[in-house]
């Protein structure tokens, strides 16, 4: 996958702003984009989108997850012609709700601005004021931002959480089907991630993903020392609430530890991103053998410097590392046990190095 064709699908999914349970329009083009490459889509009960891509006699898929929402505000009510009570859905600090803020009203993309906040603050709920009376009712609203941008080798724009693990789990399974490699990889691509993991646990709760599957969860996550954004995809260990599957993510770091002789270019970073919870820990607890990648992000949850509201960013050539990182993994998920054993076959070479001298000394 080359950069201006990462690019170019980044760009036609974060054209289409989505919010928790407002994310058809997005969703349409990621079928739109799997049937112009002849990948087979199908929708969950809840409205997830699953892809497969199955050739070989693999008996064990990779499992890629990524979501479509992005925090944003979910218009309830008409307060009268130009205004209306909204909630917002998503993790963002208070401080950033400065009344006068532009905001883009969906369907339709009015300008709007928004208003006081009602009510207690725990209830985040805010009024909007539209510029003139509108016949319809809104269905949500989003921060004013680009959608999308590219400079200086980084995306920009109002949501590039988690829409670039979506374009990574497009872009793999694009790569993976013109390389008719035997593999067995499957997205899954989950809605309402940012009210509570809503598709994922709805996902995790069905038979709809083999028991077998080894998971990978894709996020953007905010970028945290060690980590630096420009060095790599990073191999994350785990998230606020847990630590993945020590040998799901020893498979990872062995297969980018191949890759990276071959594509002099590649990078990856390893950490445990403690700034938020991504839907591994929805799988890992529903029992799936789970591990997780991650690229690292600027104006998380744009929450941009002075509390003003800021498009987030990424790196581009990040981006890339996850898509050679996952494609290289479902290639060689057959191989599991065998890359996974090499650390116990290690140690035993030391043991056996070390316990005559051991023996003779104590």
């Amino acid at each position: 996958m080359t950069s201006a064709s990462f690019a170019a699908i980044a760009r036609r999914l974060m054209s289409h702003p989505a919010a928790p349970f407002h994310e058809a329009v997005a969703r349409a083009e990621v079928e739109t984009i799997c049937r112009e490459h002849g990948l087979i889509t199908r929708r969950d009960g809840v409205g997830n989108v699953l892809i497969e891509l199955k050739r070989g006699r693999t008996t064990r898929p990779l499992v890629m997850v990524a979501h479509l929402d992005h925090p944003g505000f979910d218009i309830h009510r008409r307060l009268d012609q130009r205004r209306y009570l909204a909630r917002f859905l998503g993790g963002v600090p208070p401080g950033y709700f400065r009344p006068g803020t532009k905001l883009r009203l969906l369907p339709g993309g009015d300008g709007a601005r928004l208003g006081r906040s009602i009510g207690r603050p725990a209830d985040r709920e805010y009024e909007i004021c539209h510029a003139s009376a509108a016949k319809s009712l809104p269905n949500f609203a989003v921060w004013e931002l680009p959608d999308f941008k590219l400079r200086d080798g980084h995306i920009r724009g109002r949501a590039c959480d988690d829409l670039i693990g979506v374009a990574a789990i497009l872009a793999t399974l694009i790569d993976l089907k013109s390389q008719r490699r035997a593999c067995w990889a499957i997205g899954a691509i989950t809605r309402a991630e940012e009210i509570g993991f809503g598709g994922a646990l709805a996902l995790a709760g069905t038979q709809d993903l083999p028991r077998r599957s080894l998971v990978v969860s894709l996020e953007t996550s905010r970028e945290m020392p060690p980590i630096k954004m420009g060095q790599g995809v990073i191999v994350r260990v785990g998230d606020r609430s847990s630590v993945f599957d020590s040998k799901a993510t020893r498979f990872l770091v062995e297969v980018a530890g191949e890759l990276k002789p071959a594509n002099p270019g590649f990078q990856f970073q390893r950490a445990l991103m403690s700034g938020g919870s991504c839907e591994g820990t929805v799988f890992a607890e529903a029992g799936y053998q789970t591990a997780a990648l991650c690229v690292a992000l600027g104006n998380y949850h744009n929450c941009g410097r002075r509390s003003l509201v800021a498009a987030e960013f990424v790196s581009l050539d990040d981006a890339i590392n996850m898509v050679a990182l996952l494609i290289r993994a479902a290639v060689m998920l057959p191989r599991f046990r065998r890359l996974t054993d090499r650390l116990r076959l290690r140690l035993r070479r030391l043991h056996r190095a070390s316990r005559r001298r051991l023996r003779s000394t104590a």
